[in-house]
């Protein structure tokens, strides 16, 4: 693929633009500077650098980000910033976004994407992928609110209770949910449907992909294939 599409591709900015980068010599191919917009470049493992920041080939975009307090998950943002301004420029232009959506109070594991297959496969409602939330809570927990949780709640506007996936206590006042639906406030609904309340609300994991302790609330890193593999899915 000749170097300028492969820019343009990757959301570095129009056709003309990527060969002005290009011929200012602020491209590398594996560490050497390409100042030909035209040159041939084989795809496959391709890591390419702009302005000395790497980056790989990849079709699709898709990633995960440790969602700050403070952040919606919208491309067009209402009331705070937008959680893809926590991204570079680039991937903005790509046209990622959120699958699913986390409150703007609510921190930790947000994938995102511009793979409509891997949207459609994680955010259907017949594949319930389990998405497991540390919740701190304002009363201290007790096994018969687990209970309650394990054998189903009724929310408003819901015309069947909804049953959480797993429940337990963490702590004197943390309680960690499975729920494998995605309704609107669906973990703070539940909590307070069993006669407590949601301060503070995590989500620790989505499949079987767990947050990365090393990565720090507003950063973010690409899926790997092993990545796509916890979540139920391959390319």
């Amino acid at each position: 693929m000749q170097l300028e599409r492969i820019l343009q591709k990757h959301g570095f900015g129009t056709r003309k633009g990527c060969r002005s980068l290009i011929r200012h010599e602020r491209v590398a191919i594996n560490g050497q500077v390409c100042d030909d917009p035209f040159a041939e470049i084989p795809t496959e493992g391709l890591i390419f650098s702009v302005d000395g920041v790497d980056w790989p080939y990849l079709e699709y975009a898709s990633l995960m980000l440790n969602k700050p307090v403070g952040y919606e998950c919208s491309r067009k943002p209402k009331h705070h910033q937008g959680v893809l301004e926590l991204l570079p420029v680039p991937l903005r232009e790509r046209e990622v976004q959120p699958i699913g959506r986390l409150d703007e109070d609510t921190t930790g594991l947000l994938l995102i994407t511009n793979d409509g297959q891997l949207n459609h496969a994680l955010s259907s409602a017949k594949r319930k992928v389990p998405k497991v939330y540390l919740a701190t809570t304002k009363h201290p927990l007790d096994q018969a609110q687990i209970d309650q949780l394990l054998a189903g709640v009724l929310l408003n506007d819901e015309p069947e209770p909804i049953v959480a996936a797993g429940a337990e206590i963490a702590g004197a006042n943390l309680l960690r949910l499975t729920v494998t639906e995605g309704k609107y406030h669906q973990v703070k609904r539940m909590v307070a449907a069993v006669g407590n309340r949601v301060e503070e609300l995590h989500r620790e994991a989505v499949g079987e992909l767990s947050l990365p302790d090393d990565l720090k609330p507003g950063e973010w890193r690409w899926l790997t294939p092993a990545d796509l593999q916890k979540l139920g899915y391959s390319a």
